[in-house]
């Protein structure tokens, strides 16, 4: 359970309640607080006489905080600018190297993190933007799996030296999103292994017809060609030629179970569920909201980019 400082309106609520005769049992219940919590107040900011003083525990609040910022050695115009990259979506460790690449300031990204839960024991709600890290999938041994029997199939290994060493413009990863349980609505995610630029498409359905007709569509739209496409072993993927053909793209397969060899991918869709959190039904979303969220993605700063943005490395020549 997070923590949440009591608020002045919660102050002067107790205060009216102790007038009432309400035990500290009682008032804890009506505010929805741990009766330690209502205690703990009611001891710190009452009176030699036992009255609890409302004046009292509101300044004393209001002191506390000023004489923490004390210590942040930046300005509340520095913090703007943090509040509103993290609104965006940023990590602090995004924030921090594009801050120092464009020469705006100097913040670590530890900085931003203490004040961030600092924001968070005063009853803020920055720590809402941060990224959520979620339970990976793990492989269930002793039970046999035909997603890797695709005849003709092309493995990993086999990919071009510019795939592999990501030293051209052109090499995707490939991957399907899937939103709540009850509903077959899921995301397919492509993100090209240079520049980390990423393209979502919405599917109806986790079919490879609904598949190839939502990826041919991406690919066509890029001015760029794509060269390869790296998926896992996934019957979305069975009909992979059709793509082949329309794209002229050639696809190659990852060692069933082995998800880091498609890491980039994978935290990609870390990323996305950001945005699309996992069990979330995907029944409304529309690709003009999938477009959005991976112009989002493609304009943060990346650590791996240099803190250039996917966009400016993938778009501009």
């Amino acid at each position: 359970m997070n923590y949440h400082q009591i608020t002045s309106e919660e102050r002067y609520m107790i205060s009216a309640y102790r007038v009432q005769g309400f035990s500290q049992a009682e008032i804890a219940r009506q505010l929805g607080r741990h009766r330690s919590t209502i205690s703990r107040e009611i001891r710190r900011n009452q009176r030699a006489d036992g009255k609890y003083e409302v004046s009292r525990a509101i300044s004393r609040a209001s002191r506390l905080r000023r004489e923490s910022r004390r210590h942040w050695r930046f300005s509340d115009g520095h913090l703007q600018i943090i509040f509103r990259l993290l609104r965006l979506k940023w990590s602090p460790e995004q924030i921090a190297g594009w801050l120092k690449a464009n020469n705006i300031f100097s913040i670590s990204h530890a900085t931003i993190y203490r004040y961030i839960w600092y924001d968070a024991f005063f009853g803020g709600h920055l720590y809402t933007y941060l990224r959520q890290s979620s339970k990976r999938r793990r492989k269930k041994y002793r039970s046999h799996d035909s997603r890797g029997v695709m005849p003709g199939k092309k493995h990993i290994s086999e990919r071009p030296p510019g795939a592999e060493n990501r030293s051209r413009v052109g090499h995707w990863e490939i991957d399907t999103v899937m939103g709540a349980r009850d509903d077959n609505h899921c995301i397919v995610t492509l993100v090209e292994r240079k520049t980390k630029y990423t393209l979502i498409g919405k599917l109806k359905a986790r079919t490879t017809d609904e598949l190839n007709q939502r990826v041919i569509k991406l690919i066509e739209q890029q001015h760029r060609p794509v060269r390869t496409i790296t998926a896992d072993n996934g019957t979305e993927f069975h009909q992979y030629k059709a793509i082949e053909k329309e794209t002229d793209s050639k696809f190659y397969f990852a060692t069933p179970h082995h998800s880091w060899e498609r890491g980039l991918n994978e935290n990609t869709n870390g990323l996305i569920r950001q945005y699309l959190p996992k069990g979330a039904s995907m029944a409304e979303l529309t690709q003009h909201a999938c477009n959005a969220i991976a112009k989002a993605l493609n304009r943060r700063p990346r650590k791996t980019l240099g803190y250039k943005t996917p966009e400016q490395c993938y778009v501009l020549p």
